[in-house]
């Protein structure tokens, strides 16, 4: 895989993995196609704006003929696809949307990708390779003695915006099996690093302590989640892209299971304890509340549970671990430290978010 396409790529998993492509393979070209929709932000790749190995394209993957000629313009071998709409809550509000990106979006994206690689006789190229980013979410929720998520796992989604990207799995599938296109899926778990839009719930908490807003935690806050580093996530797509097996579906878990209510209380420990270890801190955020002698634990406040809210996610990434030989390198504990220095370190990417 040599040229790639990664559509979303300014979003946060889509740019983090943009990052660590051209980190890791220096030479190959990668064209990111993204809509900038509220949750892109061109921003997120500003350091990669001199670099001649990556091109930023401003477009929706509904545009099929857009698509096409990115594919025969750059000649592209490979398609990462990160575009989706993905916020439970938004969906729930407002639907349509979802049901016009992610699934309508991911078959028109399809088509271009079949009739540059299969059908037209001047593109085909019989190595090219579809990869699906999809989530836990399409499998449902567990109870909490239930065994995790495995790849044979019904699908049961509980949520307009799972339910649209398990659409989107299926139509994947089927353009393998119907039309022999080269294609892999992955179903991650919960997200979180670097590049991630405050309204998540990580980067909202930890913009809520700077501004001693209070921490919104949905009924009990007993609800379980996997969380994963988004780092580990983009290196189980590489592992992913480099075997040989086609239409098959890999989970990407971080082996963390977190209530939202330990997540937050963790977060808020850190970021007292940052403030303490870094008086600096304190005067480039005075509004925050460890900067104003307050514990951050003091901001959390219950709010009612929101519809349909699953109780558990959780993922079984053995497989990944059989044949892929992946394994995540960051803990919870480890890798939430590093997504608060990245937040405290550059307001200058998530404040102007905020006041949009």
């Amino acid at each position: 895989m040599s040229k790639l396409l990664v559509t979303g790529g300014a979003g946060f998993i889509g740019a983090n993995f943009v990052y660590y492509w051209l980190e890791n393979y220096p030479a190959d070209k990668v064209v990111v196609l993204d809509a900038l929709t509220y949750a892109g932000n061109e921003a997120s790749l500003d350091h990669l704006k001199d670099n001649e190995q990556f091109v930023f394209v401003k477009g929706d993957i509904g545009d099929q003929a857009l698509v096409e000629s990115l594919m025969v313009e750059h000649e592209l071998d490979t398609i990462v696809n990160f575009a989706a709409e993905s916020h439970v809550d938004r969906s729930i509000s407002g639907p349509d949307v979802f049901i016009e990106t992610n699934i309508v979006g991911t078959h028109n994206l399809l088509k271009a990708a079949r009739n540059v690689w299969i059908v037209n006789p001047e593109t085909a190229n019989p190595n090219h390779r579809f990869h699906h980013v999809s989530t836990d979410e399409v499998y449902g929720t567990l109870g909490d003695n239930d065994a995790a998520f495995t790849e044979e796992h019904s699908y049961a989604p509980n949520s307009p915006y799972s339910a649209s990207k398990a659409a989107s799995d299926h139509i994947v599938r089927a353009y393998h099996h119907t039309f022999g296109m080269n294609v892999t899926t992955s179903n991650c778990s919960n997200n979180y690093g670097p590049y991630q839009f405050p309204e998540k719930l990580i980067p909202l908490c930890l913009s809520n302590i700077l501004a001693s807003k209070a921490l919104p935690i949905y009924g009990t806050g007993k609800n379980i989640r996997d969380w994963l580093y988004v780092e580990d996530h983009a290196r189980g797509i590489d592992l992913i892209l480099k075997q040989d097996k086609l239409g098959e579906v890999y989970n990407i878990g971080g082996h963390n299971e977190w209530t939202n209510i330990d997540i937050v209380k963790l977060l808020c420990e850190v970021m007292d304890k940052r403030f303490a270890e870094r008086p600096e801190l304190s005067e480039k955020y005075p509004d925050a509340a460890p900067a104003n002698g307050k514990a951050s634990i003091d901001l959390i406040t219950y709010v009612e549970d929101r519809a349909g809210h699953d109780w558990r996610y959780a993922i079984d990434a053995g497989k990944s671990q059989r044949e892929l030989g992946y394994t995540p390198a960051e803990t919870f504990e480890t890798g939430i430290v590093k997504t608060i220095d990245w937040y405290l370190d550059h307001p200058e990417w998530w404040m102007p978010l905020l006041k949009a």
